[in-house]
């Protein structure tokens, strides 16, 4: 019910998860990432505490496939899990539960990992990374390349409903965090209009918070 991936900019170091489900607010228990460390995605039948436990073996210094190796061994009833990592160092680590739901697969590339579940064709999740690998510009951009590459190329078996998109870059709070939790509508489209919207603003709210002095003003009231 699930189609994700996580990502490291080669040129910036910065990561993302993107996400989308038929389940409502899939964003709000799937993605994590750390700035610095990495990303994951935790998904199909979901466990929220493998994202931060993989971050944190990650943050130790253990590579995304050790991570994911012991998050596995760690993990209760990990056969019905899915769980994506990339590290620092743009490897990438997935597994992938026997119980996991309907269809799925998964595929990876360089600084890219994508996996889903209850899908419409095993070729989405490589249509996932094959979108983010032929884009360029920032990673938020990339993201949604990505997300709808794999939309076009058939996503979940059924429509999906909520989507999200995560960005961590130098400060250890999530540079951007955007989600649609439901709509009847396309969810990563939602998405996509609240990144455009705020992409040009992302800079000046990491400043209001490190130095409000020096942060510019948009001139509305209340202006946050």
């Amino acid at each position: 019910m699930t189609f994700s991936l996580v990502a490291r900019c080669a040129e910036t170091g910065m990561f993302g998860v993107a996400i989308s489900s038929s389940s409502p607010a899939v964003a709000a228990r799937c993605s994590y990432a750390r700035a610095g460390v990495g990303a994951v995605a935790s998904q199909n039948v979901t466990d929220p505490t493998l994202g931060p436990l993989a971050l944190d073996l990650m943050e130790s210094g253990m590579a995304s496939r050790a991570a994911v190796e012991e998050v596995t061994r760690r993990g209760q009833f990990i056969e019905y899990r899915q769980v994506l990592a990339v590290d620092g160092q743009g490897r990438t680590a997935i597994h992938s539960g026997p119980n996991s739901l309907g269809i799925w697969t998964q595929a990876q590339g360089d600084n890219v990992a994508s996996g889903g579940n209850l899908l419409a064709n095993d070729g989405v999740p490589q249509s996932i990374v094959d979108g983010f690998l032929a884009s360029s510009g920032h990673l938020g951009d990339r993201l949604v390349a990505a997300m709808r590459a794999g939309l076009a190329a058939g996503g979940e078996a059924g429509p999906v409903h909520s989507a999200g998109m995560m960005l961590v870059d130098r400060v250890p709070w999530p540079v951007a965090d955007l989600r649609c939790d439901w709509t009847e509508d396309c969810p990563i489209e939602a998405v996509a209009t609240a990144w455009k919207v705020y992409k040009p603003q992302l800079d000046a709210y990491v400043q209001r918070a490190l130095d409000p002095r020096a942060a510019p003003s948009y001139g509305v009231p209340g202006d946050e």
